[in-house]
C-alpha cells in the first residue's frame, strides 16, 4: 500500500515547481499568495527531511508522489 505523503496542495505546487516555475507563477496560478507558496514548499521540505527544493522533487519522484 502507498501512504501518499502530499497533500493536494502541495501536489500542486511541486507539480508546477516542475515545470520551471517561479515561486510567483506558481501562486499566480493556484490563485494564492507566495508566502503560502513557500509554506507548502517548507512543509514538504520538513516532511521529507531533506535540504532543499531539488531534493525534495528527486525523493518525490522517487516515491512516485510526481511525475516529470
Amino acid at each position: 500500500m502507498n501512504n501518499k505523503v502530499l497533500t493536494n496542495r502541495e501536489k500542486e505546487v511541486f507539480d508546477l515547481l516542475t515545470q520551471n516555475m517561479t515561486t510567483k507563477d506558481i501562486a499566480d496560478t493556484l490563485k494564492i499568495s507566495e508566502k503560502t507558496v513557500r509554506n507548502h514548499i517548507s512543509n514538504v521540505i520538513q516532511k521529507l527531511g531533506v535540504k532543499g527544493r531539488a531534493q525534495a522533487v528527486i525523493e518525490l519522484i522517487r516515491l512516485e508522489e510526481i511525475n516529470l
